[in-house]
């Protein structure tokens, strides 16, 4: 019976967890403050207690509950109210500037100078004449602005005018057709047995992805036969 009991509320841990994640919004673990970081070790912590306390599972349940919509309701007010985004964020910190790299500010953000010029080499630095300005995001994360001389050339520097680049959306998934995106972009399967045909594939079931951007960029990956591509290479 306790069995079972466990079972019921590791499930039930699992669904709060989820209504948690998303009303708090998507958020990749390189994107989490220190805040964020913090209440959500908290709340796994709770869940973990939630799914194995058997005798009073309301406690932790309600626990996990306020921790997440406080956590949810602070990120909301970050977004509209910028001192509390402020105090809870922190601010960006200047590493390096105009070639002097600030010392207390390494201090200040518990970053030694070697782990600084790591983090410059891994960014593609390895000479730091290359940068103008090197900040630590409120994330954690490091920015890095090189010098205009250093910087990787782009078609405006070079006179150029490309042409303007579109998402590709998926058409066939796995031998399916999708017929919702085929219709936003006004085809029909008329026109998508033609772009098969002329790509060399006789039917929809031999697709495993097809898609299409906005200037008509047509793309089709066929479904390996049994066998097909299995060696690696990095055997």
């Amino acid at each position: 019976m306790e069995i079972l009991q466990v079972v019921a509320q590791s499930f039930l841990s699992i669904a709060v967890l989820f209504f948690l994640a998303r009303i708090e919004g998507k958020c990749s673990i390189s994107q989490l403050t220190m805040f964020d970081y913090i209440n959500s070790i908290t709340i796994g912590s709770i869940a973990a207690e939630l799914a194995t306390n058997l005798e009073d599972w309301p406690k932790p349940l309600t626990a996990m509950l306020i921790y997440g919509l406080v956590t949810a309701l602070i990120g909301w007010l970050r977004c509209k109210w910028l001192p509390l985004r402020r105090f809870v964020n922190g601010k960006p910190t200047i590493l390096l500037e105009n070639g002097l790299i600030l010392k207390d500010n390494l201090l200040k953000v518990k970053l030694d100078i070697n782990e600084f010029l790591t983090q410059c080499r891994v960014a593609g630095y390895f000479d730091l004449d290359q940068l103008k300005c090197v900040i630590m995001e409120t994330n954690g994360l490091i920015s890095f602005l090189p010098k205009a001389q250093q910087r990787p050339a782009t078609p405006k520097d070079l006179s150029l005018e490309p042409d303007e680049e579109s998402l590709f959306v998926s058409l066939i998934f796995d031998g399916r057709l999708l017929r919702l995106p085929l219709e936003n972009f006004g085809k029909n399967e008329q026109w998508l047995y033609e772009k098969l045909h002329a790509a060399g594939i006789g039917q929809i079931s031999e697709v495993f992805l097809a898609c299409c951007d906005e200037s008509g960029n047509f793309r089709a990956y066929r479904i390996p036969k049994a066998g097909q591509g299995q060696k690696n290479v990095f055997e």
